[in-house]
């Protein structure tokens, strides 16, 4: 097999997104494109990436790391310019190399390595990915002759009246016989009305020097969607998600509306698990089978394991096991692990502290910094109190103890198996095994006070 290379154009800022952040690094389904492209073009093959970066090049690098080489453009005098960058780093050496935009992130591993074979099988000097669009403003036309033999592309801005109408697009990805690629780029100038040096000018240098040039048509135009400003990219994100609904879908999990459930790629779903409307997980989540998890829903970066239940409730960071039951309306923030079988109510939010089994955190409660033991009752109300204004200190209960609604617990306090806490107490110090804990002042009733007050007066 011949060696393939890839270069992915990621210097622009993209002006037209009116943001801070470089065009690449938008998000699509919570992944930036880039690293969209990056794992796509990972599945081909290929040798060596090499990635033309710019503006925002750092950022860049950070995502992408050790994945691909660079090449720096420091100018932006277009795609051929661009691709020039890599010359340090490819010119010279045998093969094809797959040339694609960091702003195609629909584009998916088969149709890159369908392209990939059609060049060769076509012996071609280049190949370009085309798709057929009804409305192709805004890309660049394949001209063809009376035979189908491509002929140019030619630009919006340069097109004529005739070639506008042409229906047929160039994705922006091509294939390259890589010495023919280099040896082109040194003969391309900016004769045209952006003033740039057009990769696409490479087309019409190949064929006056009578090498072959061929296109390879793909069947949906969805994956050629090249995102320029805030309308592409919320469209890219309904394709991708569409896509990745209908792949848990295919795998056994049951969305009540998948046009309303978001599910960012890189997702793991165990089969027979449920999905509400209006859920959104992210990040590395996996979550595990038999699983519910309830109307507008939002799990980030967490293990959910078996049989869990999670009702209108948001999860960060943190690992559920299975048999658990959170919500509705309960916060598990990052660092908390949640036991088996531990009810979690509403209203309770967890935060860095693990639950262990059959425990019952019910309603109106804050955990945080906190280790719990097994069988432990938590009234409503309790808040473990872990703050002093400077330092933050943990709070242990341990097995079968019973905390009583409205306590605070002072930490650092420990409070020892089989203890029983009264409601109301504020518990600064440690309680023993089997030891009633009350720390709340003694009630005093004042005869006749209240006909005193002004508005007793006023009746």
């Amino acid at each position: 097999m011949e060696n393939r290379y890839v270069i992915i154009l990621a210097a622009g800022k993209g002006t037209r997104m009116k943001s801070k952040l470089y065009k690449v690094l938008h998000p699509v389904a919570g992944k930036p494109m880039v690293e969209h492209i990056m794992d796509q073009v990972e599945k081909t093959n290929s040798s060596e990436v090499v990635t033309i970066v710019g503006h925002g090049a750092e950022a860049i690098k950070n995502h992408l790391g050790e994945r691909s080489q660079y090449a720096l453009q420091e100018e932006q005098l277009g795609t051929g310019h661009a691709v020039l960058q890599a010359k340090t780093q490819l010119e010279g050496k045998k093969g094809t190399t797959l040339v694609i935009t960091g702003d195609t992130p629909l584009l998916t591993a088969e149709t890159l390595a369908n392209l990939f074979d059609y060049h060769q099988g076509k012996n071609a000097s280049a190949t370009i990915l085309t798709a057929h669009a009804e409305d192709p403003t805004g890309y660049g036309r394949i001209i063809r002759d009376h035979v189908g033999i491509v002929e140019k592309i030619v630009e919006q801005k340069d097109a004529s009246d005739q070639e506008a109408r042409v229906q047929e697009i160039n994705t922006g990805t091509f294939c390259f016989d890589n010495e023919e690629l280099f040896k082109a780029l040194a003969k391309i100038n900016t004769n045209n009305a952006q003033g740039e040096y057009y990769l696409t000018d490479i087309i019409e240098i190949l064929k006056k020097e009578g090498k072959t040039v061929a296109a390879y048509q793909m069947a949906d135009f969805e994956e050629a969607m090249g995102i320029n400003d805030r309308v592409a990219l919320a469209e890219a994100n309904k394709i991708m998600h569409r896509r990745l609904n209908k792949m848990h879908m295919t795998n056994g999990v049951t969305f009540v509306d998948p046009e309303t459930t978001y599910i960012n790629e890189g997702v793991v779903i165990g089969s027979d698990t449920v999905l509400e409307a209006g859920v959104h997980i992210k990040g590395k989540t996996v979550i595990g089978e038999d699983c519910f998890v309830g109307a507008h829903s939002e799990i980030v970066d967490s293990i959910i394991e078996d049989n869990v239940r999670i009702t209108q409730s948001v999860v960060e960071q943190s690992i559920v096991r299975k048999d658990a039951d959170i919500g509705p309306f309960a916060h598990i923030r990052p660092n908390a692990e949640i036991g088996e079988r531990v009810h979690v109510g509403n209203f309770v939010e967890i935060k860095n502290a693990t639950i262990a089994e059959d425990t019952k955190v019910g309603h109106l409660t804050y955990v945080g910094d906190a280790d719990l033991g097994k069988e432990i009752n938590v009234g409503c109300g309790v808040v473990f109190v872990n703050y002093d204004g400077k330092n933050k200190h943990r709070t242990t209960v341990g097995d079968h103890a019973f905390i009583g609604s409205s306590t605070s617990l002072i930490a650092p306090v420990k409070v020892a198996a089989n203890s029983v806490i009264a409601a109301g107490s504020t518990i600064t110090d440690d309680v023993a095994e089997y030891d009633l804990a009350i720390a709340r002042a003694r009630q005093v009733n004042k005869e006749g006070y209240g006909k005193n007050m002004p508005y007793m007066n006023d009746k």
